[in-house]
């Protein structure tokens, strides 16, 4: 059993339950002391993009922009509440595989927390919420914060 988290991972959208789930892994980094580090992850889904063959690069860049920024700015929040070992990254694909197999992996975490819902309300309604999928799927515990 595991008596705390070394590194944990939280994957984010910019939804408001993203927000409580990242504020949640702030907690639980700084509970787990200096050597605690959290990921902080956006998934950009390459799936959207399938369609799209001319301006694929531009799209890719414009919205990896857009992520970048508001990565930035959660890391801020982090390090500004006292995380010393904080950091982000962008990845693209599936964001179910990704969160729930792919990232865990990269990144060495032993924990995710993850917002109770995202910001896809179709893609929940067709084939399940992503947070259904990491907490069935995923190798290393899952914390699920509702905002």
């Amino acid at each position: 059993m595991i008596d705390s988290y070394q590194s944990i991972l939280v994957p984010v959208d910019g939804s408001e339950e993203a927000e409580a789930a990242l504020k949640k892994a702030i907690q639980i980094t700084l509970r787990n002391g200096e050597n605690s580090k959290l990921h902080i992850v956006h998934v950009i889904d390459t799936r959207s993009f399938q369609n799209v063959s001319d301006f694929q690069s531009t799209m890719y860049d414009q919205v990896a922009a857009s992520a970048r920024e508001t990565l930035e700015t959660y890391l801020k929040e982090a390090k500004d509440a006292g995380v010393a070992r904080a950091e982000y990254s962008i990845e693209f694909g599936a964001p179910k595989s990704v969160i729930a197999d792919v990232a865990p992996k990269k990144y060495g975490s032993e924990l995710i927390v993850i917002g109770a819902t995202g910001l896809n309300a179709v893609e929940r309604l067709l084939i399940g919420s992503v947070t259904e999928y990491v907490v069935r799927n995923a190798k290393v515990d899952v914390l699920v914060a509702k905002s």
